[in-house]
């Protein structure tokens, strides 16, 4: 893990009730020591169960150092006010609907949420930034959090990077590729100091069930119906969540302004491969009497389902010196432990959100 620089004083993350801003925000209680302020709206797939859990470990003193805000980032006036009460040295932007079948099913909430919402805080940040001291201005950074599937779908060889093209194909991607734009154009027009960093797909622990791999795990555990889309062929890159929370922190230590990174697990398994694996670790812990293999049904595709996601992480490698710790064995065995360890929490975070796992997404054909 990097410990975050002293610089940073005071730490403002957005969406830290989701799954990688409370992955970020659990590595930055034990690897810092600033203020941390959690910018979240509290929305259907939000928990903090991890965060508090990191927090009864830490001294007294040190769980002082936590805020959590309900705040709507569509609300420019209450962004405005949080950011101008705060003076934050640092701007972790994670806040995001990011559910591609959501997104399919409810555009214009994606819309609301990661367009509007980052221009929002772009605008109040830079509000800030120009009614600050000069030292405050040299020390801040925004880190704006993004996905390599704005970059649309590769074929059966290559990789994205830095330098790649956009071409998003869904409703979330169009609108986390809109936010991209803004921080660039921000960057580029008001020499606003943002770092963009794109993602690979992330997995790991506290992940909201309604993604592949935590869904797979809950199928298995109900003896229910595992539903993989088309022939589960479309390739994935996966990058363990804790992975990922510690290349977020070295970008906002040694990044500079201007700076791209792509971040990727450099793990590329088909969605069968993955179900597949899933299956075989569930069967050698639960001995049942017939494979969960046999659970596996094909279902009708995601529209406009992208083929294959890779990253090419040399440049955060060469110039930052980072690299995952987790291969997708490891990382997949320590996240299948843990959800067969917490499945009351499963239960608990799909009932408030009033999710039964259920298939969304689909495109009635008239």
């Amino acid at each position: 893990m990097s410990n975050l620089s002293a610089n940073f004083k005071k730490i403002i993350v957005t969406g830290g009730a989701g799954f990688i801003g409370g992955a970020v925000i659990r590595n930055l209680l034990i690897n810092s020591s600033a203020k941390i302020f959690n910018l979240d709206k509290f929305g259907y797939a939000s928990d903090v169960s991890g965060i508090k859990e990191t927090l009864s470990k830490l001294p007294s003193r040190d769980r002082k150092k936590y805020f959590q805000i309900k705040v709507n980032l569509s609300n420019f006036i209450e962004v405005k006010e949080l950011i101008n009460q705060i003076k934050p040295d640092l701007i972790m932007h994670l806040a995001a609907e990011t559910h591609v079948d959501r997104s399919i099913e409810n555009p214009k909430e994606f819309l609301e949420s990661n367009i509007v919402g980052t221009f929002n805080l772009l605008e109040a940040s830079r509000n800030f930034l120009n009614n600050t001291s000069i030292q405050r201005r040299d020390i801040f950074k925004f880190i704006h959090v993004s996905t390599d599937e704005v970059f649309g779908s590769l074929g059966e060889n290559g990789f994205f990077s830095e330098k790649s093209n956009y071409d998003p194909r869904s409703p979330y991607s169009s609108t986390k590729a809109a936010s991209d734009h803004l921080v660039s154009a921000w960057f580029h027009t008001y020499n606003f100091p943002a770092i963009i960093t794109n993602c690979s797909n992330n997995y790991g622990p506290w992940q909201f069930p309604e993604k592949l791999i935590p869904i797979v795990i809950n199928k298995i555990l109900n003896k229910e119906s595992i539903p993989m889309y088309g022939d589960g062929k479309n390739i994935r890159d996966w990058l363990y969540v804790e992975d990922h929370a510690d290349a977020i922190i070295l970008v906002a230590n040694k990044g500079l302004a201007g700076d791209k990174f792509c971040i990727g697990g450099n793990s590329e398994k088909s969605n069968k491969e993955v179900i597949i694996s899933i299956c075989e670790f569930m069967d050698k812990n639960l001995k049942r009497d017939f494979p969960s293999s046999e659970l596996i049904s094909s279902v009708h595709d995601r529209p406009g389902h992208d083929f294959r996601y890779a990253m090419d992480t040399r440049l955060i490698n060469e110039k930052l010196g980072w690299k995952p710790c987790h291969n997708f064995s490891k990382g997949l065995e320590k996240t299948i432990l843990w959800y067969l360890s917490n499945k009351e929490w499963t239960k608990t975070v799909l009932k408030k959100s009033n999710y039964n796992s259920e298939r969304i997404g689909l495109i009635e054909e008239k």
